[in-house]
């Protein structure tokens, strides 16, 4: 048995002086840190921190410049699609050890002639709370200028469906739904784990590169911008058996 932290963030959310991080890169880990020190040691707020990291190795890429403070609220645009297909976008939020994925399916969408925002989450409780928090804000002051959260203003300008995927159940991206006025799918770990390799527990669970790409042009058919043959044509490209187990009951 394999993957058995699927809930974490989930039960970290319902600490309310937990702030919790699932970083994918190190700059990310970096940044945190640092907040968190400066929040506990410097400022001396009554709050601690939970940071997921993991053991897989591979390279670690600079830091974009100005995403610090994306960094700590939750979310930035590690990297922006170039725009040569502007009616056929979609934006590809990833966390953690899934952000990668994220980053090979948007590579792997050029071939279907569509191009992608990659959104690196840092932490989609903290989205949420700002969610709340802003939402909050706005009813109690009707008399006032509506405030938009930090992920609404992330996605205020950005085309297409958007599409999440992290290494966590599907509550735990599906909690900021409220706040995305876009399509919004989500693709998590629920279920039961079993594999020898990563690969295989990412493809199990439907969320690795090959099902971010599938679930992007599913988005994409269902708004009329491609025709759903494209959808089918990636499912035999990809070798996916659409009869596979479903991972959330089997």
């Amino acid at each position: 048995m394999q993957h058995q932290d699927g809930h974490s963030h989930i039960l970290a959310a319902t600490v309310p002086n937990c702030v919790s991080y699932d970083p994918t890169f190190a700059y990310e880990l970096t940044v945190i840190i640092h907040h968190g020190l400066d929040v506990m040691y410097v400022r001396k707020e009554p709050k601690y921190f939970y940071i997921t990291v993991m053991n897989e190795n591979y390279q670690q890429p600079e830091m974009p410049a100005g995403c610090e403070e994306g960094i700590i609220k939750g979310m930035y645009l590690l990297r922006k699609g170039s725009r040569k297909n502007a009616g056929k976008m979609v934006q590809l939020l990833g966390s953690g050890a899934i952000l990668r994925e994220v980053i090979a399916a948007a590579e792997l969408l050029k071939e279907f002639d569509i191009d992608a925002d990659i959104w690196s989450v840092t932490s989609f409780n903290e989205l949420k709370r700002d969610g709340d928090s802003v939402h909050r804000w706005n009813m109690l002051h009707p008399d006032e200028k509506p405030r938009q959260c930090y992920i609404e203003q992330c996605l205020d300008n950005a085309s297409g469906p958007v599409i999440a995927a992290t290494d966590y159940l599907k509550s735990y991206a599906g909690q900021v739904r409220e706040y995305v006025s876009s399509q919004y799918r989500v693709l998590g770990t629920d279920g039961f784990g079993r594999s020898d390799t990563r690969e295989r527990l990412r493809h199990f669970f439907e969320v690795d590169r090959y099902f971010i790409v599938l679930a992007a042009l599913d988005s994409l058919a269902k708004e009329n911008i491609i025709d759903s043959a494209l959808v089918k044509k990636a499912i035999d490209q990809f070798d996916i058996d659409p009869n596979k187990p479903d991972p959330s009951i089997s």
